[in-house]
């Protein structure tokens, strides 16, 4: 997935947003990462690779030395497959709630008002969309400009479009064939992974 998202950056002249590793023994290959004093997202259903998408991001982030932060409004992120993706946990701010997506944005938003982060997601992927929805719009206009200017990089992840400034990306992600599976029968198959496509829905 991580060549195909690099594919689809460069084609759309967005190439600026992956992070290269020249030059550095110590760090993982190019991987996407938002744009810096922008909100992006990154959106899809369960099991199209969103959880990836930030987890590559906030590797990436902490692999160049930065600071990075996770608001984990349903206290869904496993630790150990953080660190499998390269997330160096020592320099991850995890915020775990409960699924209060209230609570979850106020402590995003203070965070990315604290300053110091190379990277801050929130996770919605786990809330339900009506209760998303009703944030009013000015709520995500308030982010954009909290972030606008900044070295720091704000990112959604969601289930659906939430929200993004004017110049940040929405990364959608999809699983048009579905899962992928080997062997015959319901007892004798075993799972073999997902084929995911991401598309970039509007950048500017």
């Amino acid at each position: 997935m991580q060549a195909a998202l690099e594919s689809l950056l460069r084609a759309r002249k967005l190439d600026v947003t992956l992070t290269s590793a020249a030059g550095r023994t110590d760090a993982p290959p190019a991987r996407f990462a938002p744009r810096r004093g922008h909100l992006s997202e990154a959106i899809g259903a369960p099991s199209t690779g969103r959880t990836t998408v930030v987890l590559q991001a906030i590797a990436a982030a902490t692999a160049r030395g930065e600071l990075a932060a996770l608001v984990d409004a349903c206290d869904a992120l496993d630790p150990a497959s953080a660190a499998a993706a390269g997330v160096d946990l020592a320099r991850l701010l995890w915020v775990r709630e409960t699924g209060d997506a209230a609570r979850a944005l106020k402590a995003f938003s203070l965070i990315l008002q604290a300053g110091g982060f190379g990277l801050v997601a929130l996770d919605l992927a786990d809330v339900a969309p009506a209760t998303v929805r009703r944030f009013p719009w000015t709520t995500w206009m308030r982010v954009a400009r909290i972030v606008e200017g900044s070295d720091t990089v704000a990112l959604l992840v969601a289930g659906e479009r939430v929200a993004r400034s004017p110049a940040g990306v929405t990364i959608a992600l999809e699983s048009p064939a579905g899962a992928r599976w080997s062997g015959t029968g319901p007892r004798a198959r075993v799972f073999r992974g997902l084929a995911t496509s991401p598309r970039i829905v509007r950048a500017h």
